[in-house]
């Protein structure tokens, strides 16, 4: 029987309310990263190796991959990440090191201070996914800041940002601003492995999906005739699934903030969309937040279009594949995302396993491909010469110096 998703008490919806009620004055917490059957190692990495090296075959000849395509520059990288594996950025102390510069808090993936008039959002090499932390990747950060810093430049149309400053490589200084306490996720395509994704929900009979109606028939990857929004929320670490209408009526934003902020998040999707079809990519959905300045403007935080907060697939191998029931070649996590749901319960196992390295290598070899795919800009390797946090500390305290 087909189900309704997205039902919450308002009771419910107001104690998550309490979890992001933030002021400007109370210094709000401005980032946030939320974040098949049995298979082994061995199959996992060979999945890999097949999706980078084996392209689908059909009439007409292979086509193109990605993945292939890159390989030289994936071996001149791999040596730099399999010595970076034991040296990843993932705790950071920045209050102890920068005078006037006051420890916020510690998300899955960012660390967050408080610099008086801005904050200080540093973005380590931690993964997460299921809601809580799973490795540390190589390099990761770096990608992650700089690839959100090119998509904010080139979002500056659809809505204005709470950018200020980039000091450092792993490094964005913000405005200040009221977080509205919703991630607005738009999607492409039905798919996905967590319990929020719209291919689970889809798999256990849902066919209304935070007010979008689903058709009956739809397989897993494929494209959906328009692209969707599904809202969620936080209760108890957890994403939520909600309406556009309960978050209005319990109050989590003003129907006039909703509009204006869900409409941004379409416009930026199908922008998104448009300029990774442009570069050989899919951008199959994607999360973004949105806050409030002391002027009243929505802005747009957190991260744009990065391959923690987006999925990617290739756009050549994509149709192929598609049809011949194989999963997309993808630049994103997804593959280390199965690998721990098929290993462990990620969602209630206390302690997990620990990441093979070949998977955190080539997680990281993934996330640098895509940076330099999209902006078209060669990823330029971390310096070995200076401890990176305290070239981070040194660049921050710098500019935080030269701030109004």
């Amino acid at each position: 029987m087909a189900q309704s998703h997205c039902v919450n008490s308002p009771a419910t919806v107001a104690g998550k309310l309490s979890l992001r009620a933030y002021t400007p004055s109370a210094s709000p917490h401005f980032f946030r990263t939320f974040v098949s059957s049995k298979f082994s190692l061995r199959r996992c990495c060979s999945m890999v190796i097949s999706a980078s090296s084996s392209p689908s075959t059909v009439s007409g000849g292979p086509p193109k991959s990605l993945l292939l395509d890159n390989k030289e520059r994936k071996d001149e990288l791999m040596d730099a990440i399999e010595r970076s594996l034991s040296d990843c950025l993932s705790e950071t102390h920045l209050d102890s090191a920068v005078p006037g510069l006051n420890f916020k808090t510690r998300g899955k993936v960012r660390d967050i201070y408080d610099g008086g008039d801005y904050l200080v959002l540093v973005t380590t090499d931690r993964q997460s996914a299921f809601d809580r932390v799973l490795a540390s990747i190589p390099f990761k950060g770096q990608v992650l800041n700089e690839t959100s810093l090119w998509w904010f430049n080139q979002t500056q149309h659809v809505i204005p940002n709470a950018v200020v400053s980039s000091p450092d490589r792993n490094v964005t200084i913000a405005k200040k601003c009221s977080v509205f306490p919703v991630e607005f996720v738009v999607r492409g395509y039905v798919t996905g492995s967590t319990d929020t994704s719209l291919w689970t929900v889809y798999q256990k009979g849902v066919r209304n999906y935070c007010g979008n109606a689903l058709p009956d028939g739809t397989v897993k990857n494929q494209k959906l005739e328009a692209n969707i929004l599904t809202p969620t929320t936080k209760a108890a670490d957890h994403d939520v699934p909600i309406t556009p209408e309960e978050i209005i009526r319990s109050g989590l934003m003003s129907e006039s903030d909703y509009i204006e902020a869900s409409k941004a998040a379409l416009s930026l999707f199908e922008y998104g969309q448009r300029i990774a079809r442009e570069h050989g990519l899919i951008l199959v959905d994607t999360k973004y937040e949105f806050g409030k300045g002391s002027d009243g403007a929505v802005l747009l935080i957190d991260e744009v279009h990065t391959p923690d907060s987006s999925r990617y697939w290739i756009v050549d191998s994509y149709e192929d594949r598609f049809q011949n029931g194989l999963e997309p070649e993808n630049i994103d996590k997804e593959f280390l995302r199965l690998w721990f749901k098929d290993n462990c319960n990620p969602y209630e196992d206390e302690v997990l396993p620990e990441a093979p390295k070949e998977l955190v290598s080539e997680l990281s070899w993934r996330y640098i491909l895509l940076y330099e795919t999209i902006t078209k800009s060669k990823f330029e390797l971390p310096s070995t010469k200076e401890p990176i946090h305290d070239r981070i500390s040194s660049n921050v305290a710098h500019v935080l110096s030269s701030l109004p």
